[in-house]
């Protein structure tokens, strides 16, 4: 008898460490859903040409057609170049994977927009590891969106391989930091930074709901392939949101 499983495709920056086992441990409770992962080349996070080309739908477009090779039932965009390049290459590139793989697709900062809007937040905090003229076209892009950016703190790292060297104790610094404008909301935008783990304790220290964009793609993966979120436990309030 065959057992029925849910396979969620991850698409994956080629240098990010963080990423690949912090998903799978999110899932690790759900003995029905397993992860699955692609990557296509990204090294550098900046708002250079060189950047930017990384991030050609075709790279995209190439790795999710590999994992569509494993039957995946949704395929997501673990990283959060549209919170720069700006939201409409996210929505774009949805559009192109369900095109070409006939698979439902979504992104990590779709999926952080998605729990903004059904949080209703309108104020918020931004932790994340990138240089100031990355982390500058992040707040313009949710400012154009209606969302005002009242703190933020950012490590000024350019290189992505290094981002999942900042330890959680960095990453709760920052978030303590935010936390004392007191935003609806913080979200950790990277998900080579190591902040789901913090997520879950830190809400309850501070009071204050903590998007990471890692857990947001699981939530958007789960959500996508009709796999209740709020079955994961342990992992902060995003996964409160079915």
């Amino acid at each position: 008898m065959t057992v029925k499983r849910t396979r969620l495709g991850f698409l994956t920056p080629s240098s990010n460490t963080a990423l690949e086992p912090i998903t799978s441990a999110i899932i690790s409770g759900l003995d029905d859903v397993s992860a699955h992962f692609g990557r296509f080349s990204v090294t550098e996070i900046s708002l250079t040409e060189k950047s930017r080309t990384q991030f050609n739908f075709e790279n995209q477009l190439h790795a999710a057609a590999l994992l569509a090779d494993a039957k995946v039932d949704a395929i997501v965009w673990s990283g959060t170049s549209a919170s720069w390049l700006g939201f409409e290459t996210d929505e774009k590139m949805r559009r192109l994977i369900e095109q070409r793989t006939n698979i439902p697709a979504g992104s990590s900062v779709l999926a952080v927009n998605q729990l903004f809007h059904k949080s209703g937040v309108k104020r918020f905090g931004l932790v994340t590891p990138y240089a100031s003229n990355v982390q500058n076209a992040i707040i313009k892009n949710y400012a154009s969106r209606g969302l005002e950016c009242i703190a933020e703190r950012h490590l000024g790292e350019i290189r992505n391989y290094e981002f999942a060297e900042f330890s959680e104790e960095t990453i709760a610094e920052m978030i303590h930091a935010v936390a004392r404008e007191k935003p609806d909301a913080i979200t950790i935008m990277c998900t080579n930074m190591r902040g789901a783990r913090i997520a879950a304790e830190l809400e309850i220290e501070i009071g204050i709901p903590i998007i990471d964009s890692t857990s947001a793609a699981v939530w958007s993966g789960l959500k996508i392939a009709g796999v209740d979120p709020t079955r994961i436990n342990g992992w902060g309030r995003t996964f409160e949101t079915a």
